[in-house]
Order: structure tokens, then sequence, then C-alpha cells
């Protein structure tokens, strides 16, 4: 096996680990941030920031808004710290509190919690209902109920996720139904966190000499409108049947590369599950998965028993099935 292969085999093993064993503990750094946030500073202007699954003394995020917190134009920004077995606080900036004529970190003021500052506790569901939009890297093995909690409250967000997430039924139904979309990404695809837990990570994926675990299988995600998935895919590949084989268990083509998308096939084609770094709702239609994962009723294509991408007998990977969309025909909006 090719050793880039490997790395990656193990970065989708540590994150599976760390899900499975509940180590949350996961700090963004800030250049990660900042590049990803640099692409919603419109939606920043005149709103309530809230931060609600992070530690405000080691959290980038709360650092990243109480820095740029005048240049964002923010109203409020709100961060939220966890304790398993006591009561918490949060930490909040909305004005020039030492009266040097400026709103930064220094201004912060502190309030304790009744409540543990978990993101599901009663205290942070109130302040969660008053804010605007909410950013964040919720804790990994509570992903779903996570963002089930921001529709919910009908919540504008911008969080980080594994990109398995996408499989998971209640994920993958809001990206079809456009409600939750992929953001930017991390710089090359790799996402660098501090953890406390670095002896549960394999060598190439901690660093001893920056402190950072590496994952390649994590992203953002997004209900904000962003520029990139507006922007159409150009497509070079023409359709000729000898090259595109079909699936035995669906009246669909097969495509093993996002680059290999026929330009004049109007029929559905099983794409793999990167196809959502790129996809434009105006451009393609999602009309369901084919995953050799969980039951996922719901969102398997056509809602058939026998759901997982075959061919000649050999089953392939995850596919998601999409269409073109006819010259004109524009997507609901339903965020």
């Amino acid at each position: 096996m090719p050793k880039e292969n490997q790395a990656k085999k193990a970065t989708n093993s540590n994150l599976r680990k760390a899900n499975k064993e509940k180590n949350d503990e996961f700090y963004t750094q800030l250049p990660d941030i900042e590049r990803e946030l640099f692409h919603y500073k419109e939606h920043f202007k005149g709103k309530t920031i809230f931060c609600n699954c992070d530690d405000p003394e080691e959290s980038n995020f709360f650092r990243y808004f109480a820095l740029n917190f005048e240049k964002l134009g923010l109203t409020k920004v709100i961060t939220t710290h966890f304790e398993k077995d006591k009561s918490s606080y949060k930490l909040e900036l909305e004005h020039d509190l030492n009266d040097d004529g400026r709103i930064n970190e220094l201004d912060r003021f502190k309030t304790p919690f009744k409540q543990n500052g978990d993101f599901r506790s009663p205290e942070s569901i109130e302040i969660l209902k008053s804010c605007d939009i909410v950013v964040t890297n919720p804790p990994f093995s509570l992903f779903r109920e996570y963002v089930a909690q921001l529709i919910e409250y009908d919540k504008k967000f911008v969080i980080i996720g594994s990109l398995n997430a996408i499989t998971y039924k209640e994920i993958f139904s809001l990206i079809k139904e456009n409600k939750l979309w992929i953001g930017y990404g991390f710089l090359g695809g790799n996402a660098y966190f501090k953890t406390p837990a670095t002896k549960e990570f394999a060598s190439g994926v901690y660093s001893e000499e920056t402190g950072l675990v590496k994952f390649r299988n994590v992203t953002w995600f997004t209900n904000l409108e962003i520029q990139k998935r507006h922007e159409e895919m150009t497509l070079f590949r023409k359709y000729h049947e000898s090259e595109y084989l079909k699936y035995d268990n669906h009246e669909a083509i097969n495509v093993d590369k996002i680059k290999d998308i026929p330009d004049d096939f109007d029929g559905v084609m099983g794409v793999p599950i990167t196809f959502l770094d790129k996809y434009n709702p105006n451009q393609f239609e999602l009309l369901g998965i084919m995953n050799t994962g969980e039951e996922n009723k719901g969102i398997r294509y056509e809602n058939t028993p026998h759901g997982r991408p075959i061919i000649n007998g050999v089953e392939k990977y995850l596919r998601i099935l999409i269409k073109r969309r006819n010259k004109g025909q524009k997507y609901e909006n339903r965020a």
C-alpha cells in the first residue's frame, strides 16, 4: 500500500477511535480559523457570535473574534466553558471596559454558570436562542446531535466536522435539502489540532515537533451563503458508453473521479463523496446515496433495499447519485 494511502488510513482510523472513545478535546489552530472565516466576513457585521463548544482559555475561535471584533463590526461574542462534573462559566466581549478606546480580549468579562456549560444545558440553549451565528469545533462524537440542535433553533453556523458525517442520514438529508453544505476546507486538506490525548495517535498523525495531530478527513460545514457553492465545475469529458460502466442494481453510470464527470450526459451518475466539495446546487441535483455503511433509510437512492454500488458483482465504495440540472433550472434554498 502506498505511504500516502497508509497515512490516510491511519488518520481515518484515529478519527474513528477518537469518536468511539469520545476524545473530543481538539483545539483548532488560529491560522486555520483565519483562513476559513475570511470568506464569511460579510455575514458577521452587527452579529452576536456564539462559540458554545470551546474552552475560553484555549479557544482560538474566541481569540480570533476578539482580535477582529471592531474590524468585523461585531455586536457581541460569547464563549462557554464545559466542566464535566461541576458548574462552569461563560466569557463575553461586547464593550470597551478598560476605556482604552478599543474592544479586544482585554475587555472580556466572566460570568459563572449554575450548570456545567454543556451545549445541551438550559443555560447554553438560552444563549443559543439569542445569538445570530454559531462558530466552533463541536465534539466529533456528538456531531449529529449538535447539528440537529442548530437546525431546531434555526441558527446560522460555521463549524468543523468529520467528512464521514456526510454519510450520516441526518447530515446528508440536510445537504440534499440545501440546509447545509461544505465550506472552503483546510489548506491542502490537512487539519491540525492541539489535543491532550497525544498518546492515542500514531507517528505521522501526531508530531512531537509541533505538538499537533493531523487529520485529513475533517472539513468545515456551514449554512451561510459563500461564493464557492455557486461556482460551476468546468467539465471536459464526453460520454462514451464503453468508458462508463453501469451499476448492476441501478440505472446509473459510475464515475470514479470528479474530473471525469461527462459534460454531455443527462442521466443519473454515481460519483465519489469528494464531489460534495465541488457541489453547485444550480449545476447538479443530489438524488441520494449508495452506501456500504449504516442502513440510511430515507436517503438511499429511490429507497431501494439494495443501495450499495455494485458493478459486475463487485461492490464499490460509497457513491453519491447526481444528475445535471437543466439550463436555467434553479435549486430551492431552504436554509
